[in-house]
């Protein structure tokens, strides 16, 4: 485990990572880093969260079946439905 880093917090919330983690994780500018607070305990990661991962993956395979959140809700209704009616 390395030593920790002192970062100081700029106007506007801004933070500056220091210019080693950056070369060392191959970061640049507009990459996008995953936040996770874990009750007052900061956890930068320089992955995406896993959850945006899989949303992006179910909102493109329902975009290439031309679907929709509000058709695929619609399907989920009517199959309800189904099933709260006797045969």
């Amino acid at each position: 485990m390395s030593d920790p880093i002192t970062l100081q917090m700029a106007q506007r919330g801004v933070l500056t990572l220091p210019k080693g983690l950056r070369q060392a994780y191959k970061l640049e500018a507009g990459d996008t880093l995953t936040l996770i607070d874990l009750g007052g305990v900061f956890v930068l990661s320089p992955r995406r969260a896993e959850l945006d991962r899989l949303a992006d993956q179910i909102a493109g395979d329902l975009a290439q079946r031309g679907e929709s959140l509000e058709s695929m809700l619609l399907a989920l209704r009517e199959v309800r439905e189904q099933y709260g009616r006797p045969d």
